[in-house]
């Protein structure tokens, strides 16, 4: 690059396409540590977004159990039917209940002889060996135990069956599957980032003379990293958007053709549309980061501009 061009570009309106045009051009001549760059970042989005798109769905499933986990309270014998109803209000008014259904023992007596296909077996069951109850649904699954001991607080609920270890199960997958994403995100992060300044490195070593020239020259320090910015830059943008497109199509790949044809059609995935937005804002602003950051990185320590 002459002085000429170098004072008329850094001085005149074609700045940002003098930028641009280094840029691109470091990005072709050295071809395969672009490659890697590339291809690095690729994975490691595609690993990052995958273990995302678990901790997502995983928590969406857990919503939909939450929505449909049932608590039962069972109301004292004691109690009539009148004061069995009255206890509706009490219970509703417990932080963690989102809604309660009073069922009494005839209609669930009528529910447990319907569950089997012979009924001739119960004729003369006596409903009184039932007791009346609520259907209690939660808000919060993490909060099932607590909910429990508020229940049986309230005078005339005499037993409460909560289902702890199946709640408390779904729990710890979700706590562990959000505890697994974020911990890969960060190693994948600090893997993306040292290619990317590797990459930049070399790019910086090759152009040595170059920038020692235009430093005596006079050219500012940003003129000097801005064609390495937008090298990373660059870079950042073709892994996100290449690992977007992957990652959507093995999405759509697992919800049609593994989860529904192998007997898993009971797994309720969320579609991709109704998190793409999301993801592609999310798989850019990671690509970005890579790149811009990495060119920064390696211009400080190698430049000392």
């Amino acid at each position: 690059m002459g002085t000429t061009h170098m004072k008329r570009s850094e001085g005149g309106g074609s700045r940002i396409g003098y930028f641009i045009k280094e840029g691109v051009s470091s990005i072709f001549s050295h071809g395969l540590m672009s490659f890697a760059s590339v291809g690095v970042i690729i994975a490691c989005l595609l690993i990052m977004g995958s273990f995302t798109l678990v901790a997502v769905n995983v928590d969406h499933i857990i919503n939909m159990l939450e929505d449909e986990n049932q608590i039962l309270a069972y109301v004292d014998d004691s109690l009539s039917l009148d004061e069995a109803v009255a206890l509706k209000s009490q219970i509703e008014l417990v932080e963690n209940v989102n809604s309660a259904t009073f069922i009494t023992r005839d209609e669930a007596m009528e529910q447990f002889v319907d569950s089997y296909e012979d009924s001739s077996i119960f004729e003369g069951l006596d409903s009184t060996v039932f007791r009346h109850r609520y259907i209690i649904y939660l808000m919060d699954l993490s909060k099932t135990e607590q909910t429990e001991n508020d229940l049986l607080a309230i005078t005339g609920i005499a037993k409460v069956n909560a289902h702890l270890e199946i709640s408390r199960g779904f729990v710890k997958t979700r706590n562990i599957v959000t505890a697994v994403s974020v911990i890969l995100v960060v190693i994948l992060l600090v893997v993306s980032l040292f290619i990317m300044v590797n990459t930049i490195n070399l790019t910086v070593f090759e152009r040595r003379e170059q920038v020692a020239i235009m430093k005596m020259v006079g050219a500012t320090p940003g003129f000097i990293r801005w064609p390495f910015i937008v090298e990373g830059l660059l870079l950042g943008v073709f892994g996100a958007l290449a690992a977007y497109v992957l990652e959507w199509a093995v999405y759509n790949l697992l919800l049609q053709n593994i989860v529904a044809g192998s007997g898993l059609s009971f797994i309720r995935l969320l579609p991709f549309r109704r998190m793409a937005v999301p993801m592609l804002l999310a798989f850019l602003a990671g690509g970005l980061g890579v790149g811009v950051v990495g060119s920064s990185i390696a211009l400080h320590k190698y430049l000392k501009i």
